[in-house]
């Protein structure tokens, strides 16, 4: 490891520009002749179009023309779809409804796109929406999970009847059914998990350009996956042949998998500039984030975990109804089922375990991934009835999981997946030391003298990242590859330009991935470009998400870097007279090992392209590509454990430690994960403390569509964090990396709320867990 390569604590190259407001955002880019648009959209939850009457938006200052869901659909113009197919046990397909970008006929939620007014300003746009006269009947709207199955509620879509799209399953019934009839002990709960909106920093915006005398197609977008989006748009959506777009993702503002999605503002914008001749900007503003940002989780579930006479996990049984809101959207049929039941087996052996998953329409918006997706689903519910269950049976519930362990790899789950290395007793052993965990009762009993609850809780979460392989993942009904490319080009001058397919919108790639270049090469970081978020410039790749960025996206690097350091190596030994197989690359430098004979790198990377001296037959030039599509998911674990105090007179919760020990296999750079844990476990936190989002359940009003009523996590709901980290390097991939940008929001939930449910003596309690709900929890108990 040099000072800026493998395992440094590198500072974050990109930052300066970021803290000094240079970066470049969507909003930010401007083109000559651009105009402003604005959406009208539904203030009903559900109802039919009957008239849109546009003639007193056109009459207003600045406007240049009002577009509907008719022209759209004239024009060609496809419905968006979900790029994941999904069976029922029966064997037929889901029941996707169709997704206009601008409605025609039926608005599903509030906030469903009905037209879209482009003006010369942004607040002319805005004022000309609001004189666009809509009229609407108004129908039945249903909200909730439990009403849109009853046979009473409204039908959202005529392609699913009952509004269900799927029912799926995963598991072996009969042998999770005999397992929990011949149990010892069986713990049964119901556990909701909570609606959230992803609240990213930057709002989503596009920005459409058309240019007539090219024939070409630009968008800049607040993307994860850019080349994605130009796939969707050209194969699927017929806006522009693929050839013919061009799609830019520049600084993003962060993400959490809300920006992975294709949605209509970015088709409608591009659509409308070829229709009016400008370029046509759209920049939402927070209430429009609230309201058609995908949302995520909002799963409830029924589940019972058996246990033998010596408290060994012998069967697992869940039944699910996840929330997908009005529409389809591109990755949401995946999330309650492949990424979320496919991690029902958690850290533990459990021979049986079946999952029963059905996924419902209602008049909401849609319901996507957000960071972890599916797996924090998971997480949660098995590490709350892993707690819950050690109390039901007296025991420690650090030494339940203990004797259920996975201690043996590879292991085979029933639930597909095949955890690869672990060591999960480590984690649990740094987490128990780092928390001082046999001195809490101690802690509780001087709490208990100043008034005050105090409870301990632990989450000991496993999850899946890096998703792949492709062909197995196309088995599974994905509709793309989920390998990831990179090009590494060495200048003339020796500088290093990389180019990938993942996207970073907080990540810190341009900091990790040219460690990866400085630990190969010797060169300094400041002469490593990286090269990202460009249609044009950068080759096909499928984006971030999923923490795959390392285990997938630095691979292809790690593949591309070989095929250059090899070739650097043949033009050395040609240069230097010496066997190839005694080139070293260091400081800078190609060296014949054991002498003193050398030449720089810039000289090397000069020779290269001049081509005056190359071995026989060798091309000039130094750049290679690579795609690398990996051999199976990676499996970052942990244990975290959280210790509360209770105000029993309010039910205020403070958080007074936090601790957490992960294996996130090999590490780039210990700093930046520090803060993606960090990160992650605030967003955790907000979880199960503050946020959850509500729908009025007669009208289907968002009832928390602003900050004044959607409570985000503050410096001060938080404690100083303590993380630590331990490694078993992930054999299926050349780095050994495991991924982490996920790990904190998956185990923190669950451990902060068995900390509460300890503290207060009620396992009955559901995120959020606001002081209203846990002063109720504590005089429920009393």
């Amino acid at each position: 490891m040099g000072v800026e390569g493998i395992g440094a604590r590198l500072a974050r190259k990109e930052d300066k520009r970021f803290i000094t407001g240079s970066g470049r955002y969507v909003d930010d880019m401007v083109v000559p002749g651009m105009k402003h648009a604005a959406f009208v959209r539904s203030q009903h939850a559900h109802a039919a179009i009957r008239k849109i009457n546009i003639k007193p938006a056109l009459a207003m200052p600045g406007v240049i023309d009002v577009l509907l869901g008719k022209q759209l659909k004239a024009d060609g113009i496809g419905n968006l779809i979900c790029g994941w197919m999904v069976h029922s046990k029966d064997g037929s397909p889901m029941n996707m409804g169709a997704w206009s970008p601008l409605a025609t006929d039926t608005v599903r939620y509030v906030g469903d796109a009905v037209a879209i007014v482009v003006a010369e300003t942004a607040s002319q746009a805005r004022d000309a929406a609001e004189a666009v006269e809509v009229t609407y009947k108004e129908k039945k709207a249903v909200t909730t999970v439990t009403d849109a199955l009853k046979k009473s509620a409204p039908q959202i879509h005529p392609e699913a009847p009952g509004n269900l799209i799927y029912d799926w399953e995963i598991g072996d019934q009969s042998a999770a059914d005999a397992a929990i009839a011949n149990a010892a002990h069986v713990t049964t709960m119901q556990i909701d998990n909570n609606r959230l909106v992803p609240n990213a920093m930057e709002p989503r915006a596009a920005l459409g350009h058309y240019d007539k005398a090219e024939d070409h197609y630009t968008c800049w977008t607040t993307s994860q996956n850019p080349h994605v989006a130009r796939l969707v748009m050209s194969a699927f959506y017929n806006v522009a042949p693929e050839n013919k777009l061009r799609v830019i993702a520049p600084d993003v503002g962060g993400g959490f998998g809300s920006k992975i999605f294709i949605y209509p503002e970015e088709i409608v914008c591009l659509w409308a500039s070829k229709r009016t001749n400008v370029p046509v900007k759209w920049v939402a503003d927070r209430t429009e984030s609230f309201l058609t940002d995908a949302h995520g989780r909002d799963h409830v579930s029924t589940a019972q975990m058996a246990f033998d006479k010596d408290n060994k996990m012998i069967g697992f049984k869940v039944d699910t109804i996840a929330n997908l809101g009005a529409y389809m959207s591109l990755f949401s049929s995946s999330v309650p089922t492949y990424l979320y039941a496919t991690l029902l087996s958690g850290q533990y052996k459990i021979p049986a375990i079946h999952c029963n998953v059905r996924t419902v329409y209602t008049n909401t918006a849609p319901v996507d991934a957000y960071r972890g997706a599916g797996r924090p689903e998971a997480c949660y519910l098995v590490e709350r009835m892993v707690e819950t269950a050690a109390r039901e049976l007296g025991m420690s519930p650090a030494e339940l999981r203990r004797i259920n362990f996975v201690n043996e790899f590879p292991y085979q789950t029933p639930v597909i997946m095949a955890y690869d290395a672990g060591d999960f007793n480590a984690s649990l052993d740094a987490a128990m030391a780092e928390s001082k965990y046999d001195g809490f009762e101690r802690r509780r009993k001087t709490a208990a003298k100043k008034g005050k609850l105090r409870g301990i809780g632990m989450s000991c979460y496993i999850e899946a990242c890096g998703i792949a392989p492709s062909a197995a993942v196309g088995s599974l009904g994905a509709g793309v590859g989920l390998w990831e490319s990179a090009e590494v080009r060495v200048n003339a001058v020796g500088t290093v330009e990389v180019l990938t397919g993942s996207h970073s919108h907080g990540q810190g790639h341009e900091t990790t991935f040219a460690q990866l270049v400085c630990d190969r090469f010797g060169v300094p970081a400041d002469s490593v470009s990286i090269v990202h978020g460009d249609t044009d410039k950068v080759q096909m790749g499928m984006g971030t998400y999923g923490s795959r960025s390392g285990a997938v996206g630095m691979s292809a690097i790690v593949k591309a870097l070989d095929k250059v350091e090899s070739k650097a190596k043949k033009i050395a030994a040609h240069l230097l007279e010496a066997d190839e197989g005694d080139i070293v690359i260091e400081n800078g430098e190609c060296k014949v090992a054991g002498t003193d004979k050398s030449v720089p790198w810039f000289q090397l990377a000069l020779s290269a392209y001049t081509a005056h001296n190359l071995p026989e037959g060798m091309e000039p030039g130094l750049k290679e590509g690579a795609f690398y599509d990996p051999t199976n998911f990676t499996f970052p674990a942990g244990c975290y454990i959280c210790e509360v105090e209770i105000d029993p007179e309010t039910g205020t919760t403070e958080i007074v430690q936090f601790v957490a020990a992960d294996d996130f296999g090999k590490i780039i750079n210990p700093m930046i994960v520090e803060g993606q844990v960090h990160g992650g476990i605030a967003q955790g936190i907000g979880q199960a403390l503050l946020e959850g989002c509500a729908y009025d359940p007669g009208n289907g009003q968002l009832i928390t569509a602003s900050y004044m009523d959607y409570a985000m996590p503050r410096a001060h709901d938080l404690p100083s964090f303590k993380v630590s980290t331990t490694e078993t390097v992930c054999p299926s991939n050349p780095l050994g990396i495991k991924g982490c940008g996920e790990a904190g929001a998956i185990g923190s939930p669950p451990a902060l709320i068995n900390a509460i449910t300890d503290a207060i003596g009620n396992n009955d309690l559901s995120m959020p867990a606001s002081p209203q709900r846990v002063w109720a929890a504590i005089n429920a108990a009393d």
